[in-house]
């Protein structure tokens, strides 16, 4: 106890704080020199366990929960993330006991009004605070508050804080794609374009129709024509087209499901058409950058249907031990650098893949050389082909030396650049090209 409270007193003292402080904005600082992720997403859990281990009503640990996650937004920010989304209530908390859920939820009204106290992080950084999720399982009240917490940081536009409350992605999911087949179902609007391919074709067929109409008439005015003038020029006039008809092509199959208030036919998009970039300006977080790093504490590893439609091949997820109170910059910390580890070491097979592109372009240059040395093998003596085999030979194994340094290089698998590259093992089949003269190659230093 003791020492407990020796350890507090010196860690509070006022040259130990200020030493903390300039190693964490040194530490902050080497951070920024390397790469960032632009969004992470963090899973708070453990404050019940916290409080419990501590022997501290259940309240104070969500209270040091709060401090926990103003001191990791700070971190965030300053070091360059943009957006940061926390998984604050789940809709599957609305199966608790309703004593519980009131008190969650007054809790949440408590946390967004002390967020809102800090305003000097969220003006410093320029965060906008976004709440997703069903908002219709909140309370009046308290969507009131998110209303006005969401309008008073709206004008922020450096980085962004999405609260998840309530949320589950199974729902955000399901409201997506609701919300996409409304806008699917609604009729396409009707754009009258005076020069447009079908008015052209309709002006066209109408000053055709009237020219054989004004014939017809010329011929009926003679007496052989006339008991049949009134015939023709009713048959003229029956189907002489008025420029403003609908065009023929609107009344194809598939294209007019119903009538609009003015009778033309309504055209609706086709379903063919939504892609994976439809449903994600359909999600609650369209426009905003891919999910990078997700974060779990307490130690259990699930996401409890949390952005698993923003979790992707390169989002890497971290399950940590720590309980949410306890976490910080020095849990922090580690994840961000071997973040920057793994995302250096992908940018280098990135690079080693656009320099063995060009090796391999290279390759094909010698390949070309060397086959055309060997394509006239056939049409000149042996002594005038020697040379050009030689360099031939020489060219081939310049190119696999060169492929092979780089692949040792970058720790590239050779096997796998066999779909790219080729088999390079079978770069030179000597004896398919030399037929009966393989004995006079066998001892060339060929690589085969």
């Amino acid at each position: 106890m003791h020492l407990s409270q020796l350890r507090r007193w010196i860690l509070q003292s006022p040259p130990v704080e200020w030493a903390i402080s300039q190693l964490r904005e040194l530490l902050m600082g080497a951070l920024r020199q390397g790469p960032i992720p632009k969004h992470v997403a963090f899973v708070m859990d453990g404050n019940r366990r916290f409080a419990r281990s501590h022997r501290i009503e259940t309240v104070e640990g969500h209270n040091l929960g709060f401090e926990a996650l103003a001191r990791v937004l700070e971190v965030c920010y300053k070091s360059g993330v943009k957006v940061v989304t926390v998984y604050a209530f789940s809709i599957e908390n609305f199966k608790r006991s309703k004593y519980e859920v009131d008190g969650l939820m007054d809790m949440a009204k408590v946390k967004l009004a002390q967020l809102l106290q800090h305003g000097d992080l969220l003006d410093r950084y320029g965060v906008a605070i976004r709440v997703l999720g069903e908002r219709a399982l909140i309370k009046p009240d308290l969507l009131a508050d998110i209303e006005r917490a969401t309008e008073m940081t709206s004008r922020n536009g450096d980085a962004i804080l999405n609260v998840c409350f309530p949320y589950t992605s199974q729902d955000e999911i399901t409201t997506a794609i609701r919300s996409t087949v409304t806008d699917f179902s609604k009729p396409l609007p009707v754009q009258h374009r005076t020069f447009s391919e079908s008015h052209i074709k309709q002006t066209l067929r109408s000053r055709h129709l009237s020219v054989a109409a004004e014939r017809i008439r010329e011929r009926s005015r003679s007496p052989s024509s006339r008991g049949t003038s009134d015939v023709e020029d009713s048959i003229s006039s029956s189907t002489t087209l008025h420029p403003d008809s609908p065009p023929e092509d609107a009344l194809l199959p598939g294209k007019q499901v119903d009538d609009a208030d003015d009778g033309s036919p309504n055209l609706y998009a086709d379903p063919e058409s939504i892609t994976l970039e439809v449903l994600n300006d359909h999600m609650y977080t369209a426009g905003l950058p891919p999910l990078e790093l997700l974060v779990r504490t307490s130690g259990v590893e699930r996401l409890s249907d949390f952005m698993l439609w923003q979790c992707h091949e390169n989002t890497e997820i971290v399950f940590l031990k720590c309980l949410w109170p306890e976490f910080d910059l020095w849990q922090f910390l580690p994840v961000l650098v071997e973040w920057q580890w793994r995302q250096k070491k992908a940018d280098e097979q990135e690079r080693a893949v656009s320099v063995l592109s060009v090796r391999a372009s290279r390759y094909n240059s010698f390949y070309t050389v060397a086959s055309s040395h060997m394509v006239d093998f056939p049409s000149v003596g042996f002594q005038r082909c020697l040379p050009g085999l030689w360099r031939a030979a020489l060219l081939a194994h310049a190119a696999v030396s060169i492929l092979d340094q780089a692949l040792e290089r970058y720790g590239v698998d050779r096997s796998a650049t066999t779909d790219v590259y080729g088999d390079m093992d079978g770069l030179f089949p000597i004896p398919c090209i030399v037929g009966d003269r393989e004995a006079d190659f066998k001892d060339l230093p060929i690589h085969c």
